[in-house]
């Protein structure tokens, strides 16, 4: 009995002596280990490994070795304007040298990042502070993100950290530097605006100037045009007046009493108190004869508009016609029927009228007997026009 239980505290000694002298380091770590709290060893590949049995001796830190990540949020930098920026960075790293990240913290990820934002931030407060207002915004960006990685990359060698990147998630502006630079936009657009509505104003005045200008001109050479056209029409107005006051004078004025009759007394209703002996009233008095003028002596006008002439009817085509030996015998009914189309058109032409007079009148231009002498047609006189 007491060698059976020996044996089983000797397996389990044994298995304790065994595992506690074993440690695994895989692919996303590194390890070191440590003699009484003395670096003896640096693991960096995988794999398994010894080390003296039981922690009291030797014990093993794992460190990680991936690419880590440590985010900055609001932080508030001024630039060399006075203004601030409200900025979201992040500090992407590997530890490099696991022997010194444990000399400088320990090993610790939460001590080494504390530093990591101290230093993050006074590098991004140099970077900003050394820049105008627009280069955060500007093409300089990515130059300001270079710098502040080497001024990082600078502090944390004495970690044993290595500096992969630094960048700039979010630049915003401060509540006050919105407010002014909205100020700000809003008058440069203002004074654009401005411009543009002078520069317009301007090229309507220059418009409206050759527009007015344009229509005087138009107007002015109208109206002369207008008044060549008047000048000429009272010019011959006054040569045609001139021509048939020359051809009859008494005519002449004879008309232009009646022409002023009718302008003074048209409306019924006019008093004039004027001499009997007035040169006006020198055609009152006649019992409504009209006065004797003397014949024109001299040639009509010639006022540029074609009349209709009349030739005189030479009474021999007539008797032709009335004498034809067709009409008589009644030969030739094609020729018979030509001539007498010729005859009505020659009636028709001359205007001797085909008006049928009723029985027992004869008419006005029926020839006489020899020897007697045509009634004349009586003529009916117009009755002269009132006073």
């Amino acid at each position: 009995m007491n060698r059976l239980v020996i044996a089983i505290v000797a397996l389990v000694i044994a298995g304790y002596v065994l595992l506690s002298s074993i440690f695994v380091v895989n692919e996303r770590e590194q390890a070191i280990v440590m003699r009484f709290g003395e670096i003896t060893r640096e693991i960096q590949e995988p794999g398994l490994y010894f080390k003296i049995p039981t922690d009291f001796v030797e014990t093993v830190q794992y460190i990680d070795k991936r690419l880590l990540r440590y985010d900055l949020e609001r932080i508030r930098l001024q630039v060399s304007g006075g203004q601030f920026y409200i900025v979201d960075a992040f500090i992407t790293y590997r530890i490099a040298d696991p022997i010194r990240f444990r000399q400088s913290v320990l090993g610790s990820l939460q001590l080494a990042e504390q530093r990591i934002s101290t230093r993050l931030e006074s590098a991004l407060r140099a970077v900003y502070g050394l820049r105008e207002f627009d280069a955060a915004l500007s093409e300089q960006r990515n130059e300001m993100m270079r710098e502040a990685r080497d001024l990082v990359a600078a502090d944390m060698v004495e970690l044993g950290v290595e500096v992969a990147d630094v960048r700039v998630l979010v630049t915003d502006l401060t509540p006050e530097v919105s407010q002014q630079t909205y100020e700000r936009m809003q008058a440069e657009r203002n004074a654009e605006a401005a411009l543009i509505r002078a520069r317009g104003q301007e090229q309507a005045q220059i418009l409206r100037a050759i527009a007015d200008r344009q229509a005087v001109e138009v107007v002015s050479a109208a109206n002369r045009d207008s008044e060549i056209i008047r000048g000429e029409g009272d010019a011959e107005q006054n040569r045609l007046f001139a021509e048939a006051f020359s051809q009859d004078e008494s005519f002449f004025r004879f008309y232009r009493s009646m022409e002023a009759y009718r302008g003074a007394l048209a409306d019924g209703n006019t008093t004039m108190v004027l001499s009997p002996n007035s040169a006006f009233f020198s055609y009152f008095g006649s019992n409504g004869e009209l006065p004797e003028f003397s014949a024109p002596t001299a040639t009509p006008i010639d006022i540029g508009v074609q009349g209709p002439t009349e030739q005189p009817v030479d009474a021999t085509e007539i008797d032709d016609l009335l004498a034809t030996d067709s009409l008589v015998s009644g030969e030739d009914d094609v020729d018979l029927e030509t001539e007498v189309q010729n005859l009505e058109t020659l009636i028709e032409t001359e205007n001797l009228g085909t008006e049928v007079l009723p029985e027992g009148e004869t008419p006005a231009t029926e020839l006489a007997p020899e020897g007697e002498v045509a009634p004349e047609a009586p003529v009916e006189e117009a009755p002269a026009p009132a006073l």
